[in-house]
C-alpha cells in the first residue's frame, strides 16, 4: 500500500482544511486528500481528523456523498436547531428499547434538526425525575453532536454554544409538576403493552 499525499484543494465539493459533519462522529476537519494504493487500485481518500476523540478517519472521495458527509449547517438552520430546543418534548409512549433505537438512529443520521430533537426529547431539568443511564448516555452523545457543530458554524467556544442550547431548552415548555405522575402513567402503558404482547 503506498500513500501520496495531494496538494488538491477540492473534491466533491469539499476541500482541505474545511470543517465538515460526519454521520457517525459528528464535526471533523479534512486535513488532507491523500491517493493510496489498495490491491492494484488507486483510491483517493479525504483524510478526516476529529481533534476531540483524537480519532483520524480516511473517506474515499468518491463516497463522501453516499456515506452522508456533509459541509456544516448554515446560519438559518443552526437558528431553526435552536428554536427546535424551546419547542415542547415529544416522547412516544412505546417501549424504551424502541425509543433508543429510533434516537440512536436520529444521533447517527447527521442531521443537525434530527440530533437537536434528541437533545429536546431528552433534555430533563432539575425539577424532573433523574434519568436512567442509557437515557443520559444518548442525551450526552446527541448534546455533544450539537454542541460541536453549532460552535464550529458560529465559530465559538463549546462552552459558549452549550451556554446558547441551555438558554433555549430553558424556554421550553417543562413538564415538572406533572412529571411524576406522567412518568407513572409511561410506566402503566409499558407494563400494558407488555401484557399485551
Amino acid at each position: 500500500m503506498t500513500t501520496a499525499k495531494k496538494t488538491t484543494a477540492a473534491r466533491q465539493g469539499f476541500k482541505t482544511g474545511e470543517a465538515i459533519v460526519y454521520p457517525a462522529h459528528g464535526v471533523g476537519r479534512i486535513t488532507a486528500i491523500e491517493e493510496q494504493e489498495i490491491a492494484g487500485y488507486k483510491l483517493e481518500l479525504f483524510v478526516v481528523s476529529f481533534e476531540k476523540d483524537k480519532m483520524v478517519l480516511r473517506v474515499p472521495t468518491a463516497k463522501a456523498n453516499s456515506v452522508g458527509m456533509r459541509k456544516l449547517a448554515e446560519p438559518e438552520l443552526v437558528k431553526k436547531a435552536l428554536d427546535v430546543l424551546t419547542g415542547r418534548a415529544r416522547v412516544k409512549r412505546t417501549m424504551w428499547s424502541r425509543r433508543a433505537q429510533e434516537y440512536e438512529a436520529k444521533i447517527n443520521s447527521g442531521d443537525l434538526i434530527a440530533v437537536t430533537e434528541v437533545v429536546r426529547d431528552l433534555f430533563r431539568s432539575d425539577a424532573q425525575p433523574e434519568q436512567s443511564y442509557s437515557e443520559r448516555q444518548l442525551y450526552e452523545a446527541a448534546l455533544d453532536r450539537v454542541v460541536r457543530e453549532i460552535a464550529a458554524v458560529n465559530r465559538i467556544t463549546d462552552t459558549e454554544s452549550l451556554k446558547l442550547i441551555e438558554q433555549s431548552l430553558a424556554k421550553s415548555p417543562r413538564r415538572a409538576k406533572g412529571a411524576e405522575a406522567e412518568a407513572e402513567a409511561d410506566g402503566e402503558d409499558i407494563q400494558d403493552e407488555a401484557e399485551a404482547a
